[in-house]
């Protein structure tokens, strides 16, 4: 056995990644994830096909490594957070749909929980304030208005998971009905400062404890996957889970306190590594990153002897559904290619401001009612203007969040690693670095979710000792020193500052 594998179950696909045991990708599969939009803001998955794109992506990936499935040594599976799957565990099948962390449906009991005596204690128990993407408030939507879901609640049959538990059972055999710390927070039920589920919560949304998942470290026994390519079978051991904002922190290199990483997607994720106590944030979501054996000898699962790390989240306001928009309904411009090029056609926004608030504001602002605004227009501005702002308010909103941390937290981030859609961006990374004044890092492997679980899989195993002895990045990584000086870099955020509280007043006088 000479191979490791790493799961990327995420929303639009899952990605099987082959890892040998020098830290060297040689095969790659990815099999894509069909949404089923009931209406415009209510997305489900379909339980089947996630377990059936999984074992397809890992086909390809044994494929294109000309490897057997006898040839993998561990497993190590990164889930999709947020998104919840039910099913039998006498059958093994799904009871219902899962619902994504994309779906909306739950915002009127959001605003019904809002009222609840101790509404006020959901950010400091869970780690985060419980939006309309988290589990726990799809479950409390089920326990309202889905049949199937009301009768499953009463049997001792019932189980409750991320994809991770999920692709155990529907492709393999679980040790037991368990999730790492980190997706057993993610449930929205989880109270991680005293560990342990919170009893009031989970009355108050008429849930019940039964079928959720018992917490258990990062590197752990979690069971087999039947992993088959062709005629040839082989059962294989699952040593590691995590989420996947968790897998690429874990991914990118970035493990001790103060390295952080940043995806941009949809919207702009950065995560920063916090060490092994957890800050109290009222505006930056405290989540579980990783827990692993406090000794070296100790990484053979299952193992009792760990220590916690935690990570602090923040988003920015929309980006990539930002460029979107411009895209398809502003026709701004025609491509993203075009994005970059019209931002590189000009030395500098020429005063032009954008705060792409479609949704709001998110850290520091936290401002729902904020919306999107160009500012600064001059005869002489034109969409080449506007494309660099919007590039500089990506930068800016960076910015804010880092600076927040470090006043909340005395944390000091002194480069930024970067992933995801506008990272492949030039000029929208150099434009990072220089509002953050840090270097930015885009690694040449871009597939860092699926690295991550792989490398944990590794260290589970025992192939790697500690995280000190984790082979690094694949060379070849891009680096983007800043160039602007301190004084023009908070010139520029001073004005940027200042077009925000205009957005936020304009919101309120509407």
């Amino acid at each position: 056995m000479k191979y490791l594998l790493g799961l990327d179950q995420g929303t639009s696909g899952t990605k099987a990644y082959l890892m040998d045991f020098d830290g060297r990708r040689v095969g790659l599969g990815y099999v894509p994830t069909e949404l089923i939009r009931l209406r415009p803001d209510w997305i489900e998955q379909d339980p089947r096909a996630v377990a059936a794109g999984a074992a397809k992506a890992i086909e390809y990936a044994l494929h294109a490594a000309q490897a057997a499935p006898s040839d993998i040594a561990a497993v190590g599976i990164a889930s999709q957070r947020g998104t919840d799957f039910i099913w039998d565990a006498r059958t093994g099948q799904p009871i219902v749909n899962a619902i994504t962390w994309q779906d909306l449906r739950t915002l009127p009991l959001i605003e019904e929980l809002d009222q609840w005596e101790h509404a006020h204690e959901r950010r400091y128990r869970l780690g985060y304030f419980p939006g309309p993407w988290c589990a726990s408030m799809h479950l409390a939507w089920r326990a309202r208005h889905q049949s199937e879901f009301q009768a499953a609640l009463r049997s001792d049959h019932i189980r409750i998971g991320m994809s991770a538990s999920w692709l155990i059972t529907a492709l393999g055999c679980p040790s037991r009905h368990i999730h790492d710390y980190s997706l057993t927070q993610k449930t929205g039920l989880w109270d991680f400062r005293h560990s342990a589920y919170w009893a009031e919560w989970i009355d108050r949304l008429q849930l019940s404890p039964i079928g959720l998942p018992d917490p258990a470290p990062t590197l752990y026994d979690y069971g087999t996957l039947r992993i088959n390519a062709g005629s040839r079978k082989a059962d294989v051991p699952v040593v590691a889970m995590i989420g996947d904002q968790q897998a690429a922190l874990f991914g990118h290199g970035c493990r001790h306190a103060g390295h952080a990483e940043c995806t941009h997607g949809t919207a702009s994720f950065v995560n920063v590594v916090a060490g092994d106590t957890p800050p109290e944030l009222d505006n930056i979501n405290v989540y579980h990153a990783w827990s692993l054996p406090r000794e070296a000898s100790n990484f053979q699962p299952p193992t009792f002897n760990f220590q916690h790390t935690y990570c602090l989240e923040a988003d920015t306001t929309v980006t990539g559904a930002a460029v979107r928009w411009m895209l398809q309904r502003g026709h701004w411009f025609e491509s993203e290619a075009q994005l970059d090029a019209l931002a590189e056609s000009v030395t500098d926004a020429g005063d032009v401001i954008v705060v792409p608030a479609f949704t709001g504001l998110n850290v520091p602002y936290n401002d729902h009612g904020a919306r999107a605004t160009i500012l600064g227009l001059a005869l002489g501005s034109d969409r080449a203007h506007v494309a660099r702002a919007f590039l500089d308010s990506i930068g800016y909103q960076l910015r804010a969040i880092l600076e927040t941390i470090h006043d909340r937290t005395g944390l000091h981030v002194e480069q930024l690693s970067v992933g995801g859609g506008l990272s492949n961006s030039d000029i929208a990374c150099q434009i990072q670095a220089d509002q953050l004044g840090i270097p930015l890092v885009r690694p040449a492997e871009k597939e860092t979710t699926a690295r991550g679980a792989a490398l944990l899989a590794g260290l589970g195993l025992g192939v790697w000792k500690s995280i000190d002895d984790l082979p690094p990045l694949p060379e070849g990584s891009t680096i983007f020193e800043p160039r602007l000086s301190l004084d023009q870099r908070n010139s520029d955020y001073a004005r940027w500052q200042r077009a925000v509280r205009h957005v936020r007043e304009l919101g309120i006088s509407l």
